[in-house]
């Protein structure tokens, strides 16, 4: 599973990274200043989230049977493609049912940084009571 997140970590942040500079360098002109804004806050929560990713590949080495590390994974992933692509989506097309899904994706995303702080907070806490047992 490090692996996956590890893959869907690098992938992300390439497209994240070709994205914004294709906004830059190619829609600069084209769009709206309002909708290139759009983009540009897509491509920001894009990277955000790869790099979740990414430690999150890093922590599963260290925890491979976590299944919250998994699912935070999997909700990172699922926000990065309803977050970021809706607002890729709208800000090149002007579709603007689409900004309705993007809720979805914040959803997800919030999701997986609970899952994360819950996962936290229980190591926090079976460590404390280890170090209690031994004292």
């Amino acid at each position: 599973m490090p692996a996956l997140f590890l893959m869907l970590a690098a992938l992300n942040g390439f497209l994240a990274v070709s994205l914004g500079a294709f906004a830059a360098h190619g829609l600069s002109n084209v769009l709206a200043a309002n909708y290139l804004a759009t983009f540009a806050t897509a491509v920001d929560y894009h990277m955000y989230h790869a790099l979740a990713l990414f430690g999150l590949a890093i922590l599963i080495q260290s925890y491979p049977s976590a299944a919250a590390l998994r699912r935070a994974g999997m909700l990172f992933q699922l926000g990065i493609i309803l977050f970021s692509g809706s607002l890729y989506l709208l800000s090149v097309t002007g579709i603007g049912w689409l900004g309705a899904i993007t809720p979805l994706g914040g959803l997800s995303f919030l999701l997986a940084w609970a899952l994360l702080g819950k996962f936290g907070y229980t190591q926090f806490r079976q460590n404390n009571a280890s170090n209690e047992a031994q004292s």
